[in-house]
């Protein structure tokens, strides 16, 4: 039976796109792809951001896989045909416009693709410990935690890539 398809489960030091994101994940037996890109805004709480960094615990690799293994194992046997699923998240000095989180995820139909992909997005906020500090134009400084909790030891389960 199909399963999912794991291409991608990363921090990344580099630039990351939906480009890139799309094109890994589409295949003919895909009817949908969804995608989401999270961009660095010019703007938070009502003050200018002229740019951000995002830090990881070292751990937040680990975390980041243990969220696609548990969305994969709570969605598999829902589908006929394979499912495609990748996922990277920046670190270091973004600029306002650069991409920070992107995902995408195939299937064959767009009802899983969205599902797929909205908890993903949901579970990686919330649960992968990266921390943003934002740089606002009037040259203030602040940080902003991101994560539910750090764990004391890294998981056991990894994805394979």
């Amino acid at each position: 039976m199909p399963g999912f398809d794991v291409v991608l489960a990363e921090l990344s030091d580099d630039p990351i796109s939906v480009d890139r994101a799309t094109a890994a994940v589409q295949g003919d037996e895909a009817g949908a792809v969804v995608s989401f890109s999270g961009v660095v805004r010019n703007h938070d709480g009502g003050m200018a951001v002229s740019r951000l960094s995002y830090s990881a615990h070292p751990t937040a690799h680990h975390i980041l896989a243990e969220v696609v293994a548990e969305l994969v194992a709570e969605h598999a046997g829902k589908a006929a045909t394979p499912v495609r699923i990748w996922a990277a998240h920046r670190v270091g000095m973004l600029e306002v416009g650069d991409p920070a989180l992107v995902c995408a995820v195939s299937a064959a139909h767009r009802g899983q693709a969205f599902e797929v992909c909205s908890q993903l997005v949901d579970r990686i906020k919330a649960r992968v410990p990266i921390w943003k500090e934002q740089f606002f134009a009037d040259g203030t400084v602040e940080w902003v935690g991101a994560g539910e909790q750090l764990p004391s030891e890294p998981p056991s389960q990894e994805i394979e890539k």
